[in-house]
């Protein structure tokens, strides 16, 4: 068996390799891929059976593979931090329309961390910035709301730890001037 990619991560080493097997059940041999890693918590050892010819299994294995796992990531986030899976209508409709609902809120989320939040804490990896992450610091917060005349201001407690990051935020969302989709040709 020759090591066909090679990844060093710090305090890691990842060899990654394929081979060809037939289990006794299986009617012909199939594709194996095998991603061998040693880290600082110990060993994580993956065997991929697949159909796919043409890449090499390092890059099967990380575009591919690892793609499908954060697509279920994503859905998790969807039913456990925005709650999609509570769909305890008796109607059909009325429960296609809260689960349309939580997907445009998890639209909303991905828009705001990737473009709003850009270049802050909370557009880093995937595991700081779940839903339940950015709704933890950014809307539920305990401000006082005052009613003006001609606009709403909102008093944070003066030990706010992310007062800058609301006002990077606001700064971001501000149009001076809405467009006018009325009247676009």
């Amino acid at each position: 068996m020759a090591v066909q990619t090679q990844d060093v991560v710090p305090n890691a080493v990842r060899l990654f390799d394929e081979f060809t097997y037939r289990a006794g059940s299986w009617p012909k041999a199939w594709r194996v891929l095998m991603k061998a890693e040693v880290m600082a918590l110990g060993e994580n050892t993956r065997f991929i059976v697949t159909s796919l010819p043409g890449l090499d299994a390092g890059m099967l294995y990380e575009e591919i593979y690892c793609a499908r796992g954060q697509a279920e990531n994503y859905i998790k986030h969807l039913k456990n931090d925005l709650a999609s899976d509570r769909t305890s209508c008796t109607s059909f409709l009325a429960n296609c329309m809260r689960l349309l609902l939580h997907a445009a809120a998890y639209v909303l989320h991905q828009q705001l961390r990737t473009q709003a939040l850009q270049h802050t804490a909370l557009s880093q990896a995937q595991v700081q910035a779940q839903p339940s992450t950015v709704i933890a610091k950014l809307f539920k917060i305990a401000v006082q709301v005052r009613q003006c005349k001609n606009k709403i201001v909102l008093h944070l407690p003066s030990a706010c730890p992310i007062k800058h990051l609301l006002q990077v935020l606001t700064e971001r969302l501000y149009l001076p001037t809405p467009p006018n989709i009325l009247n676009s040709s």
